[in-house]
């Protein structure tokens, strides 16, 4: 428990460093490709640099959701807010996204954010993406972006995340994942888990925590080379950006 403890307090300052400009703006480190594109331009069309520039994730789950009118959406780990402000404007007014993020001063970032643009249909929630501050059954879309990588109980998310969605509701993930695992040394680095390094595990094993969980339909639907979104080594196995989707049936 010290070790899982450890991990969230490491998350945590690392998130809020970033979220106060006190530290490095992607994943990797300072080292890493940052430029590396993740939307299309014209999805961030109208949204200030404030949202832009604190865009922390390795791809872009908003645009496989295939999000409706009307829908609730709740994203994992939310940040700045920027997957939250793009749902938001699918789903239109009759609709409703809820971020959910344990790091205060990303909250703040992101409240602020929602201020400056006026949004109406999006609210930030404190909490740990293990146990979500969220209804059973009142969900229609559970989004993520390059955060379940960082949790030290994945197993505990997905059955979060399967928890608060209706039946017929869906998942849609972009992470970090590998094929292999990190050495039991890297694992215990901290400071690389938090970069969304060493936290990752094999897709294999992380579509098996969702179909524990209760998931069916579980399609990886695209897989690339992290290169340029996190700080890869030799000696580690290779490391992906995956978009990952699943239903609950």
């Amino acid at each position: 428990m010290s070790d899982v403890i450890e991990i969230h307090d490491v998350v945590k300052q690392r998130y809020g460093a970033i979220a106060s400009g006190t530290a490095g703006s992607c994943c990797g480190g300072n080292n890493c490709g940052c430029d590396v594109q993740l939307y299309e331009s014209a999805l961030l069309e109208e949204l200030p640099a404030d949202v832009t520039s604190i865009s922390l994730g390795c791809g872009d789950p908003v645009t496989i959701a295939g999000l409706h009118a009307g829908e609730t959406v709740l994203d994992l780990g939310s940040g700045g807010g920027i997957d939250c402000f793009l749902a938001a404007r699918q789903v239109g007014e009759n609709g409703y996204v809820i971020g959910v993020d344990m790091t205060p001063a990303m909250l703040d970032k992101a409240n602020t954010n929602k201020l400056k643009m006026g949004v109406q249909n999006v609210e930030f929630r404190r909490g740990q993406i293990e146990a979500l501050p969220v209804q059973d059954n009142t969900i229609d879309v559970v989004m993520s972006n390059c955060v379940i990588n960082l949790s030290p109980y994945k197993q505990s998310v997905f059955s979060e995340a399967y928890r608060v969605l209706k039946v017929g509701g869906r998942i849609v993930v972009s992470d970090i994942v590998t094929e292999g695992d990190f050495s039991a040394e890297l694992q215990a680095d901290t400071a690389k888990w938090a970069e969304c390094v060493t936290g990752a595990i094999d897709v294999e094993a992380y579509t098996g925590f969702m179909r524990q969980a209760g998931f069916s339909n579980i399609q990886v639907v695209d897989k690339s080379s992290a290169e340029g979104i996190v700080e890869l080594k030799a000696g580690m196995p290779r490391v992906y950006s995956a978009r990952i989707t699943a239903e609950k049936v």
